[in-house]
């Protein structure tokens, strides 16, 4: 019979895909940007520190610069898996046998198993494991280690004494930026009157702002229109 653990692992790592646009170097958003590179270069310094924890609200981009390290470490030919909390949660703790053996080790949204003491032990774990390999381990948290409410204090302390990088929600100058780069990269032409209007009507989470510009250029390249305001108005319906 097959190692069970093995196989989680195997699945784990085997079922990643990362978002080709998740790159350090398509992070917009000036208020964060220091933050960034503060992720790249500790990234790209091996075994500068064993664990580095990346905090903020959600929608400040901490899946994003996940994502950015790991494909960072594939242009440097390591290897890497990036994985929600959320979707580990299920496979149960023993699901993080093994990964060890990653370069880069990526735990999205970590802070889903504070309070939940077998999941604490197991990371506790991969932890020592992974400083015992010189690897790198990133997670993201909603806020520093110390104000989560994890039962395990050594957890807490190896979390404290890594890197520790906290991101700042995205005023709207950088939902602005973020949104034209977006644009550009699409190949969509953006001018600043439409992507204004746009802005004050749109939700205020970066993602539905982003999904909007997603549905956008799909009806643009449909209808072969350029993004106009009436043309914004019949597709969104404002």
């Amino acid at each position: 019979m097959e190692d069970k653990k093995a196989v989680s692992a195997s699945q784990l790592v085997l079922g990643v895909k990362l978002r080709d646009d998740a790159r350090f170097d398509n992070f917009h958003g000036g208020r964060n940007a220091d933050a960034a590179a503060r992720l790249k270069s500790a990234c790209e310094q091996a075994g500068a520190v064993p664990v580095i924890a990346v905090c903020g609200d959600a929608d400040t981009g901490k899946s994003h610069l996940l994502q950015a390290a790991c494909h960072l470490a594939e242009q440097n030919q390591q290897s890497s898996i990036c994985v929600s909390m959320e979707e580990l949660l299920p496979l149960g703790p023993d699901s993080l046998s093994g990964l060890e053996g990653q370069s880069v080790i990526c735990l999205d949204d970590l802070d889903l198993i504070a309070g939940q003491e077998n999941w604490e032990e197991a990371i506790f774990h991969l932890y020592n494991r992974v400083n015992d390999h010189g690897h790198l381990m990133v997670v993201s948290l909603s806020e520093l280690p110390a104000s989560l409410p994890f039962g395990l204090q050594d957890l807490v302390s190896r979390l404290s004494h890594g890197l520790t990088i906290q991101l700042g929600i995205h005023r709207d100058d950088d939902r602005l930026r973020i949104l034209m780069a977006r644009a550009e990269q699409r190949g969509l032409v953006l001018s600043d009157d439409v992507a204004v209007f746009i802005l004050r009507r749109a939700p205020r989470k970066l993602a539905d702002l982003l999904a909007i510009l997603d549905r956008l250029d799909e009806n643009s390249l449909r209808a072969q229109r350029r993004l106009t305001i009436p043309f914004v108005k019949s597709v969104l319906g404002w």
